[in-house]
């Protein structure tokens, strides 16, 4: 073709190069766009048929070429409830159809890197683009999944109602040679007297010496107790409406090991032991604690409280969970126990921080020290990342080269309290805009040839 030839192919240079100054131009304007990914341009030749001595080099077309999978720097933010994906992925976001006050979510689900999400007036949590982010949430007080899953998170401010106390796990070390206060080093000074109370403070199979063996010590025997007792600490219990009272625990030891018997503990607690004359002070959980000879403990390590009271505080029943840490009996020259105590009840709490974990879970810390997960966030998957169709506000939908999203981390950790910045390397696009621009500089050198050679052929007719 010639010289048209050569003015046709410049033109499709001067196109191809004004493509790619466009694409330069954006990745240059998003530059601190939060998770913006760089639109790179990839040049194709286009030669036309013809033998091979008489190839030409051929025209020029430019095609976009995304960067979905190169990483943008993690920046701290310090806002909880941004995060950022360190990995492939996207977060699965929603478009609001409706208004602010009153949401409303149709069609597809979109696809963004953009984490800087921030809780709104009804919970949502809403990225600077203005897309929902998309997930499960959950009942802190239950963990029952509300709303379904693969929706826009919304977290709830609500507090949780208190819990009553249910369980309490015990564990420590009783020591094989108890030291209460009366202890003057025989073994029957370590041991509970039973003949030293009104009332029998040890449950049956133990046989009564006075009383009726139902296991209380009466506030006019605390005395006596106490001296032939070692302290096994206290825990906090809650009823349910989350009032607190201060539980106190005292083991006894009734019986060394001899012959068939068993090393044996009885454990009490304090039922109000500010009592007086005959009421009660102490009261045992009416079961026998027994360790054998190598201070393993071979009695249940499930006991029942049954009617826990406590400083008139009623509480109900109670499972008391002995040797969830290891409960023993090893030797201990105080002669005191060392024990760990917990238990599972709370007074009522609100709301006070928010935090993103590592696996897409989102928590909630309540004013009552509890921690409840609140919400997981859905992260989407696809065969090939640069296939999706980019959107509006750094938001990208599912295409068929795309193919379908997966859900799961797959090996993608979240960062909370941080957001992903723009891929755009400044020095890059100005590397290739000069590039760019030189290469358009010199297709007009070509057209500018290509008119005076064709001035020239009309110059010779004349």
């Amino acid at each position: 073709m010639g010289i048209l030839g050569a003015l046709s192919t410049a033109v499709s240079g001067l196109s191809a190069q004004s493509f790619a100054l466009e694409n330069i131009s954006g990745n240059i304007a998003n530059s601190s766009t939060i998770g913006f990914k760089r639109v790179d341009t990839s040049f194709v030749d286009l030669i036309p048929d013809a033998p091979a001595k008489h190839e030409l080099a051929g025209s020029v077309s430019a095609y976009s070429q995304l960067t979905n999978t190169l990483q943008g720097t993690l920046s701290t933010t310090g806002v909880n409830t941004n995060m950022a994906l360190s990995g492939e992925g996207f977060f699965a976001v929603a478009a609001n159809t409706g208004s602010a006050q009153a949401p409303a979510f149709k069609g597809a689900s979109l696809y963004t890197r953009r984490g800087d999400f921030a809780s709104d007036a009804q919970g949502y949590l809403v990225n600077g683009a203005g897309n929902y982010l998309v997930g499960t949430t959950y009942d802190p007080a239950t963990g029952a999944v509300v709303g379904g899953t693969n929706a826009p998170i919304q977290l709830s401010s609500a507090a949780i109602p208190a819990k009553v106390t249910g369980e309490i796990d015990y564990s420590g070390n009783l020591p094989s040679t108890p030291k209460p206060s009366n202890y003057d080093g025989t073994p029957a000074s370590a041991l509970l007297k039973p003949a030293d109370f009104g009332t029998d403070p040890s449950p049956p199979p133990m046989p009564p010496a006075t009383g009726t063996g139902t296991g209380k010590v009466v506030g006019s025997d605390k005395a006596t107790f106490l001296a032939e007792s070692v302290s096994g600490g206290q825990v906090s219990v809650y009823n349910s409406a989350g009032t607190a009272t201060t539980v106190q625990l005292r083991w006894a030891k009734t019986a060394n090991a001899s012959g068939s018997t068993e090393d044996t503990w009885q454990l009490f607690y304090g039922a109000n032991p500010d009592a007086t004359g005959t009421d009660t002070a102490w009261q045992n959980i009416n079961a026998s604690v027994t360790f054998d000879n190598t201070g393993k403990m071979t009695s249940s390590a499930t006991v029942p409280i049954n009617g826990l009271t406590a400083n008139g505080l009623s509480i109900g029943n109670v499972t008391l969970k002995l040797g969830a840490g290891g409960l023993t009996q090893y030797g201990d020259s105080t002669g005191e126990v060392t024990s760990s105590i917990d238990q599972n009840g709370y007074t009522s709490g609100t709301l006070s921080k928010i935090s993103v974990g590592s696996d897409g879970s989102i928590s909630g810390s309540y004013s009552n020290g509890q921690t409840a997960k609140i919400a997981q966030v859905a992260v989407a998957h696809f065969a090939n990342d640069d296939g999706l169709k980019r959107e509006t506000g750094g938001a990208y939908s599912a295409t068929s080269e795309s193919g379908n999203p997966s859900i799961g981390l797959n090996g993608t950790k979240l960062t909370g309290g941080s957001v992903e910045q723009s891929n755009t390397d400044i020095s890059d696009e100005f590397s290739k805009m000069i590039v760019t621009q030189q290469a358009y500089s010199a297709n007009t050198k070509v057209m500018s040839t290509a008119q005076q050679m064709l001035q020239d052929v009309i110059n010779i007719i004349r």
